[in-house]
């Protein structure tokens, strides 16, 4: 008898056991009203779709910088290296020298941050004081039909160097026609 009453109670505490756990672990419904706060994942995956955004908006703007730098870097290289050439023993400007300096006039009226320097060059037939001197005449013709197209005279420094930088060193019409020039060099 002791026997089945201690199987008895132990199938009460079983089942009594059992429901209670069955009971206790039943899901909860949560109820969604509206104006609730998004969740923690809603609002990361915000948080990164907006970095993202920035993040390529400062790609992009840094893009454009750099476009707009090598651009300029073009434009300073085209103006330095076209230099102006004139005739043996003058100074006076060719209608392609006056082309020139117009675009380069042009250039230095949308860019007012740049001053340039212009620097006289003769061939070597003359003394070393004549070619100075004619360096130097060339150099002021440029300013000076620079300055006429609207180019403010302190922007521009001259410098003569005469014979001293030839373009070519050879003693041929051709070398001496390379030599007899202005060259310029932006400064900012």
């Amino acid at each position: 008898m002791w026997k089945k009453l201690r199987i008895g109670l132990i199938t009460v505490a079983f089942v009594c056991s059992s429901l209670l756990l069955m009971t206790s672990c039943a899901k909860k419904q949560v109820q969604v009203s509206e104006g609730v706060t998004p969740t923690t994942e809603v609002v990361e995956e915000t948080i990164i779709v907006k970095e993202t955004a920035e993040q390529e908006a400062d790609r992009q703007a840094r893009l454009a910088e750099a476009e707009r730098i090598k651009a300029l870097a073009d434009e300073i290289s085209l103006f330095e290296s076209e230099n102006i050439y004139f005739d043996f023993d003058k100074a006076n400007l060719r209608p392609k020298a006056k082309a020139n300096l117009k675009i380069k006039a042009e250039w230095l009226r949308r860019n007012p941050a740049y001053s340039v320097r212009i620097a006289g060059n003769c061939d070597n037939r003359g003394t070393a004081e004549y070619n100075l001197a004619l360096g130097e005449r060339r150099a002021q013709s440029a300013k000076k039909f620079l300055t006429a197209l609207g180019v403010s005279g302190d922007r521009i420094s001259t410098i003569s160097y005469g014979e001293e930088r030839p373009a070519d060193p050879r003693n041929t019409e051709k070398a001496w026609a390379k030599n007899r020039r202005d060259e310029f060099a932006l400064i900012k």
